[in-house]
């Protein structure tokens, strides 16, 4: 049955590809016309997936595209043989552009990727593409490990702030965070939340616990619950419901959320959130394909490409003087004065750390095959989009795993 959709799927790209070139407007002289697909792992419930939706059809729609004529989005796609299928489907509504949006749909994307060479392939947070070395296939990721770095810069000043007015101690000055899974993409993204917060609050220490799932809204309610019954005074996460954020709402518990505001759930300690903005990437990689050139293998959108924001800071719940001090770290970042990663600011079992070999090339052993440590600093979206920075750095306590 794969042998036969393979023919029928090749013949109908063929077809695609040339119909692409009567299909030029006035505007695309010289180029194809567009026809977009994005597979999401959940719906618009999820903080995560909604990001990319929004973000695909900002990039979409300012190209002219038209949803269900010209772009197509298909969510709840499970991380299996259903993405492949679903891939698929894509290519027989005629789209030439494909992206993913879910770790565990990286396997399934190449595996359409390879069945059909004549269309595009993408996913987010993949780390394969520079190995496979397939020409329709691509990775995206974006430095957020800067904008959680700015956001710890905001939880910071609120803790800074607590033990001013006299309701915590330097001691007490402990923040929590909901992990999904214990993955580099995780681990990079704590961990650079909480070199920020340290940064300006030299005292802060952090718990770490992880669910198990991207969104279970349950499991990230009680994950937050349980840090603040341990003490922690500021929350943060890296899962994508409502969980974590409504449970801090319900304890008066500052909070720093991910991929979106919380602002209208939780108006009393909402902070700040750090998000990935898709568009510049879908924009780029869309007009790639207009123009018939090849997609970089490796995409990392920065704060200077706009993939790196955060929302507006809620100046209700932050301390006074935050948004200043996050654009004045903002531009030390901008300028290379800051590193998120610089070794001189955080230590492993004591020790300042001079080398370190990470596992960047993906192989069945995780093996560790390249130095990341470069000029002092741990040098993460060097060698590849996806985050592989999986230190274990002195001040984070993680209660559990999971992987």
């Amino acid at each position: 049955m794969k042998s036969i959709r393979r023919i029928i799927v090749m013949l109908m790209a063929a077809v695609m590809v040339f119909g692409m070139v009567s299909a030029v407007s006035a505007e695309e002289a010289g180029g194809n016309k567009v026809v977009a697909g994005l597979i999401t792992l959940h719906d618009e419930n999820s903080t995560y997936d909604l990001n990319f939706i929004n973000g695909f059809k900002a990039a979409c729609e300012a190209m002219g595209l038209v949803e269900g004529e010209t772009y197509f989005i298909t969510t709840n796609i499970p991380e299996g043989q259903e993405c492949y299928e679903e891939a698929l489907n894509m290519v027989d509504r005629g789209c030439n552009f494909i992206f993913a949006d879910s770790f565990g749909h990286e396997d399934y994307m190449i595996e359409a990727a390879r069945e059909v060479p004549e269309v595009q392939f993408s996913h987010a947070t993949g780390t394969k593409a520079h190995t496979e070395n397939l020409p329709n296939y691509s990775n995206a990721f974006a430095s957020i490990y800067e904008g959680r770095y700015l956001a710890g810069v905001a939880a910071g000043m609120k803790l800074n702030e607590m033990i001013n007015a006299g309701q915590i101690t330097e001691e007490q000055a402990k923040m929590g965070y909901v992990g999904a899974y214990t993955y580099a993409e995780v681990i990079s993204g704590y961990t650079s939340f909480y070199l920020g917060a340290k940064s300006v609050c030299p005292s802060v220490t952090m718990e770490v616990t992880f669910t198990g799932s991207w969104y279970d809204e349950t499991k990230e309610k009680e994950g937050a619950q349980l840090l603040i019954n341990n003490g922690c005074v500021l929350i943060s996460q890296h899962a994508d419901s409502m969980g974590a954020p409504t449970a801090c709402e319900a304890a008066g518990v500052p909070n720093v959320s991910y991929n979106g505001s919380t602002l209208s759930a939780a108006p009393n300690t909402f902070i700040v959130s750090s998000r990935i903005d898709w568009t510049p990437f879908f924009t780029y990689a869309m007009g790639c394909v207009a123009a018939g050139e090849p997609v970089a293998a490796d995409y990392t959108g920065t704060i200077e490409t706009g993939s790196v924001v955060l929302t507006e800071i809620n100046e209700a719940v932050a301390a006074e003087g935050t948004v200043q001090a996050v654009e004045d770290v903002k531009n030390m970042l901008l300028s290379g004065a800051v590193k998120v990663f610089d070794t001189t600011t955080f230590t492993v079992g004591g020790e300042t750390l001079t080398s370190y070999m990470a596992d960047v090339d993906t192989d069945p052993a995780y093996e560790k095959d390249t130095e990341a440590i470069i000029d002092g600093a741990f040098e993460e979206s060097l060698y590849r989009s996806a985050p592989y920075f999986d230190l274990s750095i002195d001040g984070i306590t993680l209660l559990d795993t999971a992987s």
